[in-house]
């Protein structure tokens, strides 16, 4: 089972000092759920936007091909599926009517390319030089956050004006940076060993912030405006939700799921995810977290 909006990945990193020391609780949440439409299984739950509409990815019960989709804060559901692609991920949303996602083309080298979706306008957008370009997350001012690889590294950048700035933890062998708030802060994940961790990249400085004591490390999905972020710690078959605010961490918990999943999170406290019933049935939510 993989963490929202880094299914791709292969978390390896050496652990480092832990943002906490003690154990977290688990945060009070109101929960909103839904399924995907008929004919599908969810595959990941992934951003919010700030209108309430979430994006992830399905898979066609049917054709077993892994598409995007967007769910309309009123619960419609639209599967995407990009132009000459095998799957298509859909990662990140604004809130207005901008969607980011990555998809595998149909060529022989089945290459992985980052593309924006404003209304039904099809962007492509492709690092260069770069052998895949992922795109994770937008902002309301258009800017993007993504990762590319060349070689055995995986790098990270940040869009803004069709400039390219690099968001690569020193050292790391590879770097994903995942959510990106308003105001230009980025959290992600980066690995440079067996242990994955998370970051907070704020003006330029890098931050490492790592749920206590997960045995395989931590994944952040989603930062909002006034600094709350939202991740996953990694387990051994598994991940798990947290939020973390003030230096604080707390839990997730859908109850009776055997594990809920944190995607993302909106400028209004809204989490997106995944609550798994059992090991193979899973719904998609929405929560707001005192």
């Amino acid at each position: 089972m993989s963490s929202p909006r880094i299914a791709l990945a292969v978390f390896v990193a050496i652990l480092v000092a832990c943002a906490a020391s003690r154990a977290a609780t688990t945060a009070p949440c109101t929960f909103q759920t839904f399924n995907p439409p008929a004919g599908y299984t969810l595959s990941t739950v992934d951003a919010i936007g700030d209108d309430g509409t979430v994006v992830g990815q399905v898979t066609n019960n049917t054709t077993l091909v892994n598409e995007g989709f967007v769910r309309s804060p009123k619960g419609r559901f639209t599967i995407y599926a990009a132009p000459d692609s095998t799957v298509t991920w859909m990662y990140g949303h604004n809130g207005t009517q901008t969607s980011v996602g990555s998809y595998i083309d149909n060529g022989a080298t089945s290459t992985v390319h980052g593309f924006s979706l404003v209304g039904t306008t099809f962007t492509a957008l492709n690092y260069p030089s770069a052998s895949n370009t992922w795109l994770f997350d937008v902002n309301k001012t258009g800017s993007a956050v993504g990762s590319y690889s060349s070689g055995s590294y995986v790098y990270g950048f940040l869009l803004v004006d069709d400039k390219y700035t690099n968001v690569s933890y020193p050292k790391a062998v590879s770097t994903y940076p995942i959510g990106l708030s308003d105001k230009g802060s980025v959290v992600g994940t980066y690995s440079s060993g067996e242990i994955s961790n998370g970051f907070l990249w704020q003006n330029g400085k890098y931050t490492t912030i790592n749920y206590p004591k997960a045995p395989f490390g931590t994944a952040l999905d989603g930062i909002n405006n006034d600094g709350v972020i939202v991740g996953n710690r990694l387990l051994a078959e598994s991940s798990a939700g947290f939020i973390y605010e003030k230096g604080v961490f707390e839990d997730i918990v859908y109850t009776g799921a055997k594990f809920t999943l944190v995607g993302g999170i909106n400028n209004n406290g809204v989490i997106s995810g995944q609550i798994y019933l059992t090991e193979t049935k899973s719904i998609g939510y929405t929560a707001t977290c005192k």
